[in-house]
């Protein structure tokens, strides 16, 4: 007892030694604000994994300075009209080019797939076995080649889903590199191929991020080095219509990958967009009608035969409207069962899939050549196992009484003859040699409760589950979404056999809503996926059981782990603010907060150039109050005028806009060298030289500062802080004392998103949680 006292008497002393040193430091200037990483590590990166990148935060809030406010005032209507109208412009083509690239996506897919398909199968009826072994792995290998080499050495953003990095940006993280013209190029050829390989994942992720990517492109004019100088864009030079169209884009996406308009809105509602509005709900919704109107076409086209292939084009659609979906006592039980699984089978992907990918990241690290050979590794089993396991299912009697096609010995279709003679099927081949989305097209199927054996549903299920794990991960772009939906309808499937005696509800039924709760169980999305599921089976009759099911797994899976997304965001080190502060956070409050961190700068409402000049070189930090020194002069009060940015200074600096004397400046003087659409241009890096006399002169802020920025007093606890901070979208709050006073300075601290994640806060004081839990 005695030793641990004095060891913790030992480390309070170095812990106030170090302190000393920390003010003593004239270089103090150049630390962080809280002992924090503001870097996002390689070593966690295993989706992604090339690049140490800083994270800054955006700038969702309206700056009103002087320049804004007249900008404000003097907007004549038809520029008003003008900015409105380009709003639902932006809006229409953010929809309608998804929609086509989406279309395009889903054709190339399915016929590249299709046509391998259709040569293996006459491989093996031929009995040509290993013939078409080599063929089916050489074809799959080539297509992981081209996806993951496109990933690896042109867009390493582009692996992976990109739907987390989505969700983190919508946060307020400026995550790097997520929207070029690269990014998207890569991730629909990179798409195309890799699903087309037959890996285990879907396209439906990386549709999300491909809308977000357009509608990123589109409001900026282009990509950083290449842009239209359309004097229209200047409306969207700001991080906030920004977000609002990729908030478009990401909802297109989820309708183009499931033809889902009103579930592409409530999964950005729910599961992206932190920040949501009634304007931004009707452009959402405009956005997905139209890639709805888009992909309708498509089907009619396809439906004329001109697809190519197959029929339906790729374009998922369950159509089980004619089915007659009855309930009854003795269903509660396997629909219970069906949601409890859900729950606990996604919190179990969940514990695994981050062991998986922390094993790729140690792979991805390296370098490109290793990235490259885990993926190639990846398609490999993934061949394999696909074209080898069909061989371990008996040939069943086709079942005349059906009236289906069987056996079918190419393109779509259930009851796959295989290696079996005329008149059999091989049920586990109808799984596995067929492209994804007739994978899923086949299980769902109804009025078929014994076309799939017990046996080739749990190969189905073990070997989904599998790839599953190994393949999400891979450099190359993937979606989640599809191999959920596989492991969860034949496990659903699987149900509905052991309980087939009791049941009434048809098997293809309970394929849906496994799917369902597994998605629940992984992502905890409720209403959305009840909406995705219920526009794709085109029956509404689903709706009570669906919401039973989903409440089950979402309930079951919440008690286990975070969601899916919640964990890579973590793995990624993307500074991602929850909705909830943890429960400890109202044990202190922002003022303690802020003493652990260093003295805030400052400027002065008139500043010298030599001051602003020390404070950009030394710092990184991204705004500064301004302080109004000459306030009240006779009792020596300050006041805040206001918080500059470090970008706006840079612009200052830059067209060296300086005074020769210490004075406030006329409106027109500084309407005439600058307009806040040239204001809200991303800077630059701060790399300027400037003279003895340059460095004399003065810079007035009046102008420039925001008079209106968010603050907060030091008694506020930080859960409320941090609530505030996240609702409002906010990237810098101003902590003022409770009291004022000559000898009071008018700021006590400014808060950050990093000052605000609890593992941050923790390091400082990592006792706090402790005493919350012993209260």
């Amino acid at each position: 007892m005695g030793e641990s006292s004095s060891r913790q008497a030992m480390d309070v002393k170095e812990e106030r030694e170090e302190d000393i040193r920390d003010i003593e430091n004239p270089d103090a200037m150049h630390q962080p604000l809280l002992r924090r990483r503001n870097q996002l590590s390689a070593s966690h990166l295993a989706m992604v994994g090339a690049q140490v990148s800083h994270i800054e935060s955006l700038d969702y809030e309206i700056n009103e300075s002087d320049l804004f406010k007249h900008d404000w005032r003097n907007r004549t209507t038809t520029e008003v009209l003008q900015y409105v109208t380009l709003k639902w412009a932006m809006a229409f083509l953010v929809g309608l080019l998804t929609g086509v690239i989406a279309s395009g996506i889903n054709l190339a897919i399915e016929n590249i797939a299709g046509f391998k398909m259709l040569t293996v199968v006459n491989f093996v009826r031929e009995e040509r076995y290993w013939a078409g072994f080599w063929y089916f792995s050489g074809v799959n290998l080539a297509l992981t080649a081209i996806a993951a080499t496109l990933c690896v050495l042109f867009a390493p953003t582009a692996a992976g889903p990109g739907i987390p990095e989505i969700k983190a940006y919508l946060n307020g993280v400026d995550t790097p590199d997520m929207f070029g013209v690269n990014v998207l190029l890569v991730k629909i050829f990179g798409s195309i191929g890799a699903v087309a390989a037959g890996l285990d994942l879907g396209k439906e992720g990386p549709l999300v991020h491909i809308g977000a990517c357009i509608a990123s492109l589109l409001s900026q004019g282009g990509s950083d080095k290449y842009r239209l100088k359309w004097k229209g864009l200047k409306y969207f030079k700001n991080d906030r219509d920004r977000r609002d169209l990729i908030t478009c884009g990401a909802s297109a996406g989820v309708c183009a990958a499931f033809r889902s308009p009103i579930g592409g809105v409530l999964f950005s509602l729910e599961e992206v967009a932190t920040w949501w509005r009634n304007a931004l709900l009707w452009r959402t919704f405009f956005s997905t009608a139209l890639v709805v109107v888009v992909l309708r076409g498509f089907i009619e086209l396809c439906n004329s035969g001109k697809c190519g292939l197959f029929g339906k084009g790729g374009l998922i659609l369950f159509d089980v409207s004619d089915v007659m979906v009855t309930y009854h006592i003795n269903d509660l039980l396997p629909v219970t069962i069906v949601g409890v699984l859900g729950g606990l089978l996604g919190g179990i992907y969940n514990i695994l899939l981050p062991k998986v990918l922390r094993v790729y990241s140690l792979i991805n690290e390296k370098g490109r050549l290793a990235k490259l050979l885990l993926s190639l590794g990846v398609c490999v089993f993934t061949s394999v196992a696909l074209y080898f396991l069909p061989f371990l299912a008996t040939c069943q009697p086709c079942d005349e009484s059906l009236g289906a096609i069987c056996p079918t010995t190419g393109r779509s279709g259930n009851f796959k003859q295989f290696n079996c003679p005329n008149g059999y099927y091989n049920d586990l081949a109808t799984l596995l040699h067929a492209t994804n989305d007739d994978a899923v097209r086949n299980i769902f199927s109804t009025s078929t409760p014994n076309e799939f054996r017990t046996a080739s549903l749990l190969i189905f299920f073990a070997i989904y589950c599998i790839l599953g794990l190994f393949t999400f991960g891979i450099a190359v772009p993937s979606g989640l979404f599809l191999p959920i939906i596989l492991m969860g309808s034949a496990y659903g499937r699987l149900i509905a056999k052991a309980f087939s005696s009791y049941i009434r509800i048809d098997p293809g039924l309970y394929a849906v809503l496994g799917a369902a709760a597994l998605m629940a169980g992984v992502m905890r999305m409720t209403v959305s996926v009840c909406i995705i599921f219920l526009e794709l089976t085109n029956n509404l009759l689903l709706l009570p059981i669906m919401m039973f099911v989903l409440l089950i797994a979402k309930s079951i899976g919440d008690a286990l782990n975070p969601s899916i997304y919640e964990i890579i965001l973590d793995m990624k080190g993307l500074p991602f603010l929850e909705a909830n502060p943890e429960p400890w956070m109202r044990n202190i409050t922002v003022g303690e907060l802020a003493v652990v961190k260093e003295s805030v700068i400052s400027l002065k409402v008139v500043e010298k150039v030599s001051r602003i000049v020390e404070v950009l070189r030394h710092t990184s930090h991204n705004g500064f109050p301004v302080i109004d020194q000459d306030y009240d002069s006779v009792n020596g009060v300050k006041k805040i005028h206001g918080l500059v940015l470090r970008s706006h200074l840079i612009k200052i600096l830059s067209k060296k806009w300086f005074l020769k004397e210490r004075r406030r400046t006329e409106e027109w003087e500084v309407r005439e060298r600058f307009s806040p659409v040239e204001l809200a241009e991303k800077p630059v890096q701060f790399e300027m030289d400037f003279t003895e006399k340059e460095l004399d002169m003065y810079v007035d802020l009046h102008p420039f500062a925001n008079t209106t920025p968010y603050t907060v007093v030091e008694t506020m606890s930080v859960a409320k802080a941090m609530v505030l901070f996240r609702q409002v979208a906010l990237r810098h709050l101003l902590i003022v004392p409770k009291y004022q006073g000559p000898e009071i300075e008018p700021i006590v601290g400014i808060l950050t998103r990093q000052d605000l994640r609890a593992h941050n806060i923790l390091s400082v004081f990592p006792d706090i949680a402790k005493k919350d839990h012993r209260n």
